[in-house]
């Protein structure tokens, strides 16, 4: 099993994942990374509990988005 540790906002998280998969979660969380800290600059820091789910709700709300495209392209 790999490991990768990631710093999001404040925290350092030691996080595992499969093996041969660390440089993919790396990407995955500076892109997390970049949300968190797009969001900090807007509102400022409201608490690590709040900017994730904020960051994550962002996310969901782009991947509804793409889904609702690729399913009006697969028209």
């Amino acid at each position: 099993m790999g490991h990768v540790t990631v710093k999001l906002n404040t925290r350092t998280y030691r996080l595992h994942c499969p093996d041969e998969q660390e440089e993919r979660l790396k990407l995955v969380a500076d892109f997390l990374g970049e949300k968190i800290a797009g969001l900090v600059k807007e509102v400022g820091q409201v608490g690590e509990d709040r900017i994730l789910a904020m960051a994550a709700l962002m996310i969901a709300d782009e991947l509804f988005d793409t889904r609702e495209k690729l399913k009006k392209s697969d028209r």
